[in-house]
C-alpha cells in the first residue's frame, strides 16, 4: 500500500487559509494583568516574552495585550510549569466612551 504524503512546510510558512487574522488587530488584543508571589528574575522572565513585568511590594505583575484565551491558557500553563505561585488574573475593560445628555 503506497501512502502520498503532502510535502512539509517550513517553520515560517502557513497556508493562508489558515494564517490567523487577528493577531495583528490591536483592536482584537485583550490587555491582561497577572499577579504571582515574589519577585521573578531576568531567568524566569524568559519565560513570557510578550508580557511586561514590574514589581508591586513583594509580588510581580505580568500585563500586556495577549490575542486570544488559548495564550492566556499558555501563559497561565506556564506559569504553573515554572512553579509560581498565581495570585491574581484580571483583564480590565477598556473604559466606554460616555455619552452626554443634551
Amino acid at each position: 500500500m503506497l501512502i502520498q504524503l503532502e510535502p512539509i512546510l517550513e517553520a515560517t510558512e502557513m497556508p493562508s487559509e489558515r494564517r490567523p487574522t487577528n493577531i495583528t488587530q490591536p483592536e482584537s488584543l485583550r490587555r491582561v494583568v497577572i499577579r504571582v508571589r515574589g519577585h521573578l528574575g531576568p531567568t524566569l522572565l524568559e519565560a513570557f516574552p510578550a508580557l511586561t513585568a514590574d514589581r508591586e511590594g513583594e509580588d510581580t505583575l505580568l500585563s500586556g495585550p495577549l490575542p486570544d484565551q488559548a495564550a492566556l491558557y499558555g501563559v497561565l500553563y506556564q506559569i504553573e510549569a515554572l512553579g509560581l505561585q498565581l495570585l491574581e488574573v484580571r483583564c480590565p475593560r477598556r473604559p466606554r466612551a460616555r455619552r452626554q445628555i443634551t
